[in-house]
């Protein structure tokens, strides 16, 4: 008796089989180097640029004007901030902190928030700010090229953006990135 045979077309390619592995692997492979990716390390336009002009009322006097002219005269520190930010809590005791060593003055944007809850904000945690202005439609956090709160610039005595962290300032960061860079710019030699 013999085999029967197999009629060729109804035998699958086995290499059909094989495109979903090799589609996988690749995925897996663009997956893999993008969870080596540094977000802190987010590329902006605005380093070695002007601070974006602004002008807004303050959190706690709104009847007053706070404008980016704040930012000139010695080193300092935008911090954008909301209270819908769990970031924004975590990183708090480290700008208290921050505020206390009287290193650097520390101005906030308080962004897309209500200022009531703002207000208690500061009131329960501690105000690390020497002013913060209210953007509350968020037009100026845009301007700022903010990709999430918080973020944290470094502004020079001229009023030109040095550097921008992005996430909560962790005390690490603050020893070992920012404050460097705060001497750095005291020294005279940039950043």
């Amino acid at each position: 008796m013999s085999q029967p045979t197999e009629d060729p077309k109804e035998k699958p390619k086995r290499w059909i089989y094989i495109i979903p592995l090799v589609l996988f692997s690749v995925l897996m492979i663009v997956f893999f180097i993008g969870l080596g990716l540094n977000p802190r390390l987010l590329p902006s336009p605005l380093i070695d640029q002007p601070a974006p002009g602004f002008n807004l009322a303050r959190l706690k006097a709104p009847d007053e004007m706070i404008s980016q002219d704040v930012l000139k005269g010695e080193p300092s520190l935008l911090n954008i901030w909301a209270t819908w930010c769990v970031s924004c809590r975590v990183e708090h005791p480290v700008l208290m902190k921050i505020a206390a060593s009287k290193e650097v003055p520390i101005f906030g944007l308080f962004y897309k928030d209500e200022r009531s809850k703002g207000l208690a904000w500061l009131k329960d945690y501690g105000d690390p700010y020497v002013a913060s202005g209210m953007d509350l439609d968020g037009k100026i956090a845009i301007d700022w090229g903010l990709y999430g709160a918080p973020e944290t610039f470094v502004i020079d005595k001229d009023g030109v953006i040095r550097y921008k962290h992005v996430g909560p300032i962790t005390w690490d960061d603050w020893q070992n990135i920012l404050l460097p860079k705060i001497k750095s710019l005291r020294a005279g030699s940039g950043v």
